[in-house]
Formats: C-alpha cells, sequence, structure tokens
C-alpha cells in the first residue's frame, strides 16, 4: 500500500484563482456580521499558529514551504523491525530538540480573539487540527474547567503535550521529554548549546525539526523504556505522540465528534487551513451538504476554492480578530474582564520573512 503525504489538488494551486481585494475594515465587518448570531463551529489550522512563532507547511501560493517534507509515517514508526527503531530515533531526536519550541509557544491575538468568543458563547464548539495546545493556553485565562475545555475544543489530530506507548500508557510529554534526557546526556548537551548560541533548528507545525543539515547521526539516539511495562515485566521502547499521523487514521469518537459539531453548528468558520487533509476537507463537505453557512478566513489556496456556498477572504486571521471581537460584543469587550484581558493579549510574532524555503537546506 503506497501512502503519501496530503496535499492541495494542483489544478487548484495553478489555477492563479484571484479573489477582490478586501481591506481590514471589511474583513472585519464581514466576519464579525457572520459569526455575531452565534452557535458557529470554528475549524482553524496551522495558520493561526503563525504568529506564535510556528511555522505553517505551506506559504501564500499553496506549496510546501520545504518541498522535500519526508514526515515518518504511522506504520514506520510502530515498525518492530529494526528499520523501525531506526525511524522511531530519527523521529524522536528531531521531536525532542524541536518540541521546547512548541512547549514554550505562547497564544497569539487570534487564539484570545477566538476563546474570547468562547467564553461568550458566541462560538461554542471549536475544532482544530493543530497539535500545539495553544486554543488550550488561550482559553485557561477564562479560568474554565477541564471538562468545559473538553467540551470546548477538539483536537482533530491530537496532541504534542502527551505520548502514548504502544500498550496504551499515556504520560505528559515534559515528563517523557525529560526520560529522553536522563537516557541521551549528549543530545541533551547539544540542545542546551544550541538554545544558548540561538541556533535552534526550525520547527514544523508538527513540533520536529530537519537536523540532517548539521551533519548529526540520530543513530546513537536511545528511546527510554515505558516505566509501566517494565513494571508489568515487559520491555517496551515503542512510543508515539498521541497525535494522529500520516497513514493513521482518526479514532471514531474523534471523527464522530467531529461530524456532532458541524451538525449542530448554525455556520461553519474556517480559518488558518486548506483544508489540505481528508479529515478537515470532509467536515467543509458535511457543511455544505448540510447548507450550513461557510466563511473561510486564510491567505493562499486551499481545497475549498471553488466550492458552491463557501465565502472566502482572502487575509490574516490576526490583522482582523481582536477588532471582530470588539465589533461583536461591543461594550461588553471593555466590561467584561476576562474578555478585555483576552483581547489585550498575544504575541505576533510570526517565522522570519525568508523563512520559505523554497531551495531547503535538507530534506526533512
Amino acid at each position: 500500500m503506497r501512502f503519501t503525504v496530503p496535499d492541495i489538488p494542483r489544478s487548484l494551486i495553478s489555477s492563479g484563482q484571484i479573489l477582490p481585494s478586501v481591506t481590514v475594515q471589511e474583513a472585519v465587518e464581514r466576519v464579525a456580521n457572520f459569526l455575531a448570531p452565534g452557535n458557529v463551529t470554528v475549524l482553524t489550522g496551522a495558520g493561526v499558529s503563525v504568529d506564535s512563532g510556528i511555522r505553517a507547511y505551506r506559504g501564500k501560493d499553496g506549496r510546501y514551504m520545504n518541498p522535500n517534507y519526508k514526515p515518518i509515517f504511522y506504520h514506520e514508526l510502530m515498525d518492530e523491525t529494526e528499520k523501525g527503531s531506526l525511524y522511531r530515533k530519527r523521529y524522536w531526536l528531531r521531536s525532542y530538540l524541536g518540541y521546547p519550541a512548541v512547549r514554550n509557544a505562547f497564544p497569539n491575538t487570534t487564539h484570545y480573539g477566538l476563546s474570547a468568543l468562547q467564553y461568550a458563547r458566541i462560538v461554542p464548539r471549536l475544532i482544530t487540527q493543530n497539535v500545539d495546545g495553544l486554543h488550550h493556553k488561550a482559553l485557561s485565562m477564562s479560568s474554565i474547567g477541564p471538562v468545559h475545555m473538553q467540551e470546548s475544543i477538539l483536537e482533530l489530530h491530537g496532541t504534542l503535550h502527551r505520548v502514548r506507548c504502544k500498550h496504551g500508557h499515556v504520560v505528559d510529554r515534559n515528563t517523557f521529554q525529560d526520560r529522553l534526557s536522563e537516557a541521551n546526556p549528549k543530545w541533551l548537551s547539544f540542545a542546551r548549546e544550541i538554545e544558548r548560541i540561538g541556533q535552534e533548528p526550525r520547527t514544523n507545525p508538527d513540533g520536529d525539526v530537519a537536523i540532517e543539515h548539521l551533519g548529526i547521526s540520530y543513530s546513537d539516539f536511545v528511546i527510554p523504556e515505558c516505566p509501566t511495562c517494565l513494571s508489568e515485566n515487559r520491555l517496551n521502547d515503542v512510543h508515539k505522540p498521541d497525535l494522529v499521523f500520516f497513514g493513521e487514521s482518526l479514532r471514531a469518537e474523534v471523527k464522530d465528534r467531529s461530524f456532532h459539531d458541524i451538525e449542530k453548528a448554525d455556520r461553519v468558520l474556517l480559518m488558518g487551513t486548506t483544508l489540505a487533509t481528508y479529515s478537515a476537507f470532509r467536515l467543509l463537505k458535511s457543511a455544505v451538504d448540510n447548507k450550513k453557512p461557510v466563511l473561510m478566513v486564510n491567505v493562499g489556496p486551499s481545497r475549498a476554492d471553488g466550492i458552491a456556498g463557501v465565502e472566502k477572504l482572502d487575509i490574516q486571521s490576526g490583522a482582523i480578530m481582536p477588532d471582530v471581537v470588539r465589533n461583536i460584543l461591543g461594550t461588553r469587550a471593555n466590561q467584561d474582564t476576562v474578555i478585555n484581558t483576552m483581547l489585550n493579549s498575544g504575541v505576533v510574532k510570526p517565522p522570519p520573512t525568508d523563512d520559505d524555503d523554497r531551495t531547503p537546506r535538507a530534506a526533512g
């Protein structure tokens, strides 16, 4: 069976569809009018985390910013042969070095704008393809409980912040990072040194980094045994982040809830996503089939282009979201302490403009 990385059809990228230009004020008013009636389900993608310093997969033209992007597939990561062991060493070394940048990232103005709308019950359901946990960080400012948090945000593709062994034992990612550090003192020193000199490898949205261009081998990286499995008298060093890898299926309960969240909505907002993965694209299809009004806020081509019933604004979400919330909530935006704090929070620190690497330094 052949596995491929999801992509936007070449015909959409090459069509050169030109959308009517829209000013920031026009976009604010259009999005605010769309959201104001409430009961909106929002679907977000990698584009909403760019202002937090996390690279998107694709540039403004819809093409991969690293054309040689070669992720590890699920069947490769879980392969228990020697070949699979090498795949896991490659993945976990890259992820070990790349995870701190994701862990330490701060929510941006889009995250806080959406969280304010969640807090105000305008957006009761948010589905995110991102695995960085930044929607949770932003919404936690409202001091909502874990049950409400779980009901408010569905992580369609899982999270980087947990690790699961092949027998189902789950551990917090920081704990797993500590285990990796303990098992790999050489790599701990390397990670500290590149952080000290400010030369951290570039991080992908899924938290891994390309290191081959540094002339580094990952063959000596040690993946620790699962301690719970050891307590059950078995050896097991097969671990994966609690997220969906390419070639892996969504859990049935996640898939069912994603459709439920679309069906329960009166309208659907797509933000910062090209819908390249079918797990996200089929949610758009469900919304359109059920006659839901759909608005997309995204820069560049997407799989939604040309679909009847989808209105698209070609603009960055960070340029409009705080004003969208103020437009909808009026005086409450200033009078409600939680909302006011959210609207005055959020970083705007996108990766450098020359980060679009069409001549990649390394495959990865």
